[in-house]
């Protein structure tokens, strides 16, 4: 996605999060220098996700991928899997437009809050790549009263829906 921060470690993997099994990294890895060979790349995901099933970093790592694949309907499902996991997990209402800035820690630099921050993000543009510029700005709307320093990027998803519908704001 435009936007996305994709951290690249001194070896030159990819940064997937904290805490994660070895084992699930190594899956993830294989993933993301694999992605040109889809079947490769999938089978990693599919062997990280049997591995560590509750782990969001999971999650997000599928839905990106088929994203970028151009596969909406699919990454569209793993976003809404990722949002109802992330709302478990850090114990708010998975309902977006019910959740205030005291739902929950949002500004928290790693767990499920910031998670569930960037799968709205990642609905948002998934929105915006269907033509249902409407739903993206509401849900833009919404990572606003969540996030308003921006701290997950939404601001980039913004500027596309602002080029895309000619508005100024």
């Amino acid at each position: 996605m435009p936007g996305a921060k994709i951290e690249h470690l001194d070896n030159g993997q990819v940064h997937f999060g904290f805490g994660l099994d070895p084992l699930v990294d190594q899956c993830l890895q294989r993933a993301a220098a694999g992605v040109a060979d889809k079947e490769a790349a999938l089978q990693a995901l599919r062997e990280a996700w049997q591995l560590a099933p509750n782990r969001l970093e999971v999650l997000q790592a599928m839905y990106k991928f088929h994203f970028y694949r151009g596969d909406l309907r699919q990454a569209e499902e793993l976003v809404f899997q990722s949002l109802v996991r992330a709302a478990v997990q850090g114990g708010f209402s998975q309902d977006w437009k019910a959740l205030d800035g005291e739902s929950a820690a949002w500004d928290h630099p790693r767990g499920p809050a910031r998670s569930f921050l960037y799968a709205l993000k990642a609905l948002a543009f998934v929105r915006l790549r269907q033509g249902a510029s409407s739903q993206a700005e509401e849900l833009l709307g919404v990572l606003g009263r969540l996030d308003p320093d921006d701290q997950v990027g939404a601001g980039v998803i913004r500027d596309l829906l602002n080029g895309v519908d000619g508005s100024d704001e």
